[in-house]
């Protein structure tokens, strides 16, 4: 397949390694890259004046924005295929609802780009399911055993649980995310309990549940694993 007939890709991240690295290994597998930014101005101009046809976007770029902005780029091409790369598990724990994210977007773990092919992939299946108006789709390829199994756990948390969860994190007392949630400080302690459990965080006296549970939630969202 020549060059002028691969779908055109704009990659859009403001880590200079990361955009000089994917952008590379990206060409030399025949993904035809046709522009590389690293802020959201550059992205819109870039956007409109070269109009690709797929764009490949960090999660964290433009300030954590980047929803909006793809929901303007499909609204002005509804075609458009969108890749999102993430080193978080569920965006909802980034306060991004299922329901925020356009259809037809391929999201994809950092981890699995270690396999270009996979994310060349999902570049692929990004115009495919944006055609058909498809859900929005998560390609974890080869992601580690911790990864995929904290997927799937997370992935059964409810709305709600997840909402706690991130005020938790934030350093919340039961008190003040229920005064948030405007529950009772009752139904709090059995969301965190909840949530300890399937995180499979058992008390310990040698350990801060509310710590660990922390820890957890940090790991999920991509931090070094120390946390």
């Amino acid at each position: 397949m020549s060059t002028a007939t691969l779908p055109r890709v704009m990659i859009a991240t403001e880590d200079a390694f990361e955009l000089m690295t994917v952008s590379a290994s990206l060409r030399l597998h025949g993904v035809n890259i046709v522009a590389e930014v690293q802020n959201q101005i550059v992205a819109e101009n870039t956007f409109r004046s070269l109009q690709p046809e797929v764009v490949l976007f960090d999660l964290l770029f433009a300030d954590s924005h980047v929803i909006e902005m793809i929901i303007g780029f499909r609204k002005t091409n509804p075609e458009l295929g969108i890749v999102i790369m993430t080193a978080c598990v569920d965006l909802r724990l980034l306060g991004i609802p299922a329901t925020s994210i356009p259809r037809g977007v391929q999201i994809i773990l950092k981890s699995s780009i270690a396999d270009l092919a996979i994310l060349n992939s999902a570049i692929i299946r990004s115009l495919e399911s944006s055609s058909i108006a498809a859900t929005a789709q998560w390609v974890t390829g080869n992601a580690s055993t911790y990864e995929g199994n904290i997927a799937s756990i997370i992935h059964e948390f409810t709305d709600i649980q997840v909402a706690t969860l991130r005020l938790l994190a934030q350093g919340l007392s039961n008190s003040e995310i229920a005064k948030v949630r405007f529950v009772s400080e009752k139904s709090v302690e059995q969301i965190v309990a909840r949530i300890a459990q399937h995180l499979h965080v058992s008390p310990d006296r040698t350990r801060n549940l509310r710590v660990v549970i922390t820890g957890e939630y940090f790991k999920c969202i991509g931090a070094p694993r120390h946390l």
